[in-house]
């Protein structure tokens, strides 16, 4: 009766899912300009399939506030811990590396830094301004944190600074938070984003989910809708991957035709821009879809007489 309990077996991933390893000169350059710029790079820390082919093109998301998260979701690979002072040089660095890069967009996240007054907004606002300095034409694509009790302030300071997206990701549905993201609350995710969209509607905002973790499809079809409410222009989709066995594990692998699926009903409730296969990740292909924001906006802007939906 005192016995344990069976471990569950491993599931094999798909062939959908497997990428090759890193090899490309481009990706080992890539690695060395980070390194010489003293840059984390979500990429890396989160152990994203992508980085192969991303790199390859010389594209990094480039995370500040340091390498080390004050939260430990169950999703996510970044070490946890108490982190370093903020480097008051990664701005510049980080606007530097986007000008060897010669990016056209340019994707910044960082981790949570709930130790920090503003929660590292201050960080980002510094960022943004270093890089339009340097690289005027550059856009700018903000992942942020939730700025867990402090939102408020901190998006006012980064919406003054103009990036051009504002994404901060659900994760999952809200069901799942107290196993998942145990941190963070999904409703006042979704009063960041809305807070966005009223200081400025002229800024893109985006946020993205996984699944594979349990949650259920009508589920996934209402945080679609709470995403809709909230203003959000460009939902991400993606499958979870386990980082490594501490991690949550991977419940489901959920087929190319249900990704298509969702990518479809999504489309229909109303979103600029839908981006939904396995192999998704926030910052996939983020300056293409950029562009094909600004596309649909214009559109929209066609039918509507110029008026924002």
């Amino acid at each position: 009766m005192n016995a344990p309990l069976p471990t569950p077996p491993k599931q094999r991933k798909p062939d959908w899912i497997r990428v090759k390893a890193p090899t490309s000169e481009g990706y080992a350059e890539t690695r060395r300009l980070m390194r010489s710029k003293n840059l984390a790079t979500v990429c890396e820390e989160a152990a994203c399939p992508n980085i192969g082919e991303c790199w390859t093109k010389k594209h990094a998301t480039v995370m500040i506030l340091g390498d080390t998260c004050t939260r430990a979701c169950a999703f996510c690979n970044v070490k946890t811990g108490m982190p370093r002072a903020v480097d008051p040089m990664e701005p510049q660095n980080t606007a530097d590396a986007v000008a060897a890069m010669g990016l056209e967009h340019i994707v910044i996240t960082s981790v949570d830094r709930d130790d920090l007054p503003d929660g590292g907004a201050s960080q980002f606002v510094k960022v943004i301004e270093a890089i339009r300095k340097t690289t005027p034409t550059t856009t700018i694509e903000i992942l942020t944190p939730d700025f867990r009790n402090k939102h408020e302030a901190a998006v006012e300071a980064i919406v003054a600074a103009r990036p051009d997206v504002y994404n901060h990701n659900l994760e999952t549905v809200p069901r799942l938070y107290p196993t998942i993201r145990p941190g963070a609350r999904y409703y006042a995710s979704l009063r960041l984003l809305e807070q966005v969209k009223k200081l400025d509607p002229s800024i893109f905002t985006k946020s993205g989910v996984m699944v594979g973790l349990g949650e259920q499809r009508l589920e996934v079809h209402q945080v679609m809708d709470d995403m809709r409410s909230a203003g959000i222009d460009f939902l991400t989709m993606g499958q979870y991957l386990q980082p490594t066995p501490r991690h949550a594990r991977v419940e489901e692998y959920v087929t190319p035709d249900a990704f298509k699926a969702y990518a479809a009903i999504a489309r229909a409730k109303g979103f600029l821009l839908v981006a939904a296969t396995p192999l998704t990740r926030s910052s996939y292909h983020a300056g293409d879809d950029f562009k094909k924001m600004q596309d649909a906006r214009n559109k929209q802007l066609a039918r509507t007489g110029g008026v924002l939906a």
